[in-house]
């Protein structure tokens, strides 16, 4: 029977080479640089966190920026080899970490061997098919032929992923990472624009090795049901909620976000029964803290984010509040490099970190707060309040942004009694059906737990 321990998860995503502080291009001729040994120094401080997941950027051998790959076989030069990262993974297994990678399979870079054969041999070559290609005209880059990019980007050459020999390609190459790295599942690099009979075949090879594998899906838009299925993808990149999150902060309106947990995954949301993959900013989108418009709201969103329904992810370094934005279009402010030793210097003392560390552990400790149905009980443009419960237990989160104390009204509570503040030194509260109100500090929040009796 298969477990499905990634709703159980709390997510650190890392983005390898720019943490390691690799080459920004790489090159036949560079040596294989073991850049991932420092990553081992990083599992003490994850454990630390709560952290049960890792997920790997891309780390297989590529051109540049590791989505431009150019062999699914081997680990990329800059970062090492394939030895060390088994070990880099065991190791974590080991600590209880399990670990996911990026796979990316719509598109290669224009060094992939077999784009690399069509190059020098035209129509003659064995791999024609394998792309989509047109030889009545030329490209961009002055080839001899027209290839189909990614999204107008010609330096990611986009695979014809109903070709049957590109599918035993990269399912073998599947099969090597989970047999050899021992990994737990995959991100599907933009697999809204994936092939899904490609999907559905990739889940059998991976649930055949694997039966708890997690299949992870890229979505950036439109109904998560095209793909949110359970032949295809368990999870998918909740943007939605993302943007909710942010925006209903800086546009003081939690009716935005209060509105997408309910669409979502509410009673009677449309992906009840599926867990989402949430997070607050990532290696393709500003930095929180950069993005947020009032710094205080940190706190408070970290609160809501990790009580809501679904699995929390930090990027790696968010958690102390780090900034990043894009500049001239570049994704390389996001994609810093962060050593073990910045992480301890940026780390001491740092509240964020300790009030992330402390949500992680109530989740843990809380399982309802993972599990628990979710209804709302109170929103305004300032306040929101929601309930997380099941049969055994009933907890009240309520969420204050304002900058002076409130008290929130409970419009839809609908139970009433004793009550312990697990976030605010156990405070105490007396909740009746006359008296459906709580006191709430400024930009801060209650995690109430029920109780039968003081």
């Amino acid at each position: 029977m298969r477990k499905d321990w990634y709703k159980e998860s709390f997510v650190y995503h890392t983005y390898p080479l720019g943490m390691c502080g690799c080459p920004e291009n790489n090159s036949a001729n560079f040596p294989v640089t073991p850049r991932l040994e420092e990553l081992f120094d990083w599992i003490d401080y994850w454990k630390y966190l709560g952290i049960n997941t890792i997920y790997f950027g891309p780390i297989f051998e590529s051109t540049s920026h590791g989505y431009d790959t150019i062999d699914y076989y081997n680990i990329d030069r800059r970062l090492g080899d394939n030895n060390l990262f088994a070990s880099l993974v065991k190791t974590l297994n080991q600590s209880g970490i399990r670990t996911i990678v990026d796979g990316v399979f719509n598109h290669v870079s224009r060094e992939f061997f077999a784009f690399q054969d069509v190059l020098k041999h035209g129509q003659n070559s064995m791999f024609c098919s394998w792309f989509y290609l047109d030889f009545n005209r030329g490209s961009s880059y002055g080839d001899p032929f027209y290839y189909e990019g990614w999204e107008g980007h010609y330096n990611l050459v986009k695979l014809n992923l109903q070709n049957s020999y590109v599918k035993e390609y990269l399912f073998n190459a599947v099969r090597t990472w989970i047999e050899d790295f021992d990994i737990s599942g995959l991100r599907l690099d933009v697999a809204y624009t994936l092939d899904e009979n490609f999907i559905r075949e990739l889940r059998q090879v991976c649930l055949e090795i694997k039966p708890d594998f997690w299949l992870l899906g890229e979505m950036i838009h439109g109904d998560y049901k095209r793909l949110l299925a359970p032949d295809k993808v368990d999870s998918v990149t909740n943007y939605e909620c993302y943007k909710s999150l942010f925006s209903s902060y800086n546009d003081a309106n939690f009716f935005e976000i209060s509105h997408s947990i309910n669409r979502q995954i509410g009673r009677y949301g449309i992906y009840k029964g599926y867990t989402l993959y949430n997070f607050v900013d990532n290696h393709d989108v500003d930095r929180l803290a950069s993005v947020l418009k009032n710094k205080n709201h940190l706190y408070p969103l970290y609160l809501l984010y990790m009580t809501m329904p679904s699995i929390p992810s930090i990027y790696y370094g968010s958690e102390l509040g780090i900034e990043g934005k894009k500049t001239n279009g570049s994704d390389k402010p996001l994609r810093p490099r962060l050593s073990y030793d910045d992480i301890q210097k940026l780390a001491h003392e740092n509240d964020l970190l300790k009030h992330i560390k402390r949500m992680s552990d109530m989740r843990v400790n809380n399982k309802t707060l993972i599990y628990g149905e979710y209804d709302e009980v109170y929103t305004n443009n300032k306040q929101l309040a929601f309930s997380r419960s099941d049969n055994d237990e009933f907890y009240l989160i309520t969420l204050n942004m304002d900058d002076e104390d409130i008290e929130i009204p409970l419009n839809n509570l609908k139970k009433f009694g004793y009550f312990i503040d697990i976030l605010n030194n156990d405070e105490k509260f007396y909740i009746t059906q006359n008296d459906k109100k709580i006191p709430v500090y400024k930009n801060w929040g209650r995690i109430l737990k029920f109780q039968k009796t003081w």
